[in-house]
């Protein structure tokens, strides 16, 4: 199963996503990490990107889509994986989408997690970080909608957005997506 993960600050994406890469038995897929990892390696890829990470610059969506390809052609990824952080962008996520249809294995769901604003705030501001002072809070939600809702429309149309009511304890949360993905699974057994 291939899903794309994405929720607000504050949604408990973290923690859902421990419990369904343990449910599922796919590996989790950070495009940070597999940028570290690229450049460790020194793959050629993998020096292409430490040329914009070392400078601090962002690192372009070729270069990106390219170490997600990488990435995906390793053997525990065949039966599918969480995409964590990717994709950020429309580019990305067409990119993504052309190259698992190359593949055969075209994303199976897009879980957006919903939490309403004042509960994320109030669980943001609770855990006392520096950065969680409520103008830094409203800054961040201000720019993760910016950024995300392309993205939520563009999966929208494609008929691939599942929202998952966030809100309850991550055990009712959990619950919530796991009815989702049983739904995807019976579906896909379904077909020819």
């Amino acid at each position: 199963m291939r899903l794309v993960f994405i929720g607000p600050p504050g949604a408990g994406k973290g923690t859902q996503s421990e419990r369904l890469i343990e449910y599922l038995n796919i590996p989790h897929l950070s495009t940070g990490d597999m940028l570290r990892d690229a450049v460790k390696r020194q793959t050629p890829v993998g020096q292409l990107a430490e040329k914009y990470m070392s400078s601090g610059q962002l690192v372009p969506d070729p270069i990106i889509v390219k170490v997600v390809g990488e990435r995906l052609s390793q053997a525990d990824c065949e039966k599918g994986c969480l995409f964590d952080g990717f994709p950020r962008t429309i580019g990305q996520a067409r990119a993504l989408d052309d190259f698992l249809e190359q593949l055969g294995t075209p994303l199976d769901a897009v879980l957006e997690l919903q939490v309403p604003d004042d509960l994320l705030f109030a669980r943001l501001a609770g855990r006392g970080r520096a950065d969680d002072r409520p103008e830094v809070i409203r800054q961040r939600l201000q720019s993760y909608y910016q950024q995300t809702q392309p993205l939520l429309d563009y999966y929208e149309k494609r008929g691939i957005l599942r929202p998952i009511d966030g809100t309850g304890t991550p055990e009712e949360v959990f619950e919530r997506i796991k009815q989702v993905i049983d739904e995807i699974r019976a579906r896909k057994s379904d077909k020819p």
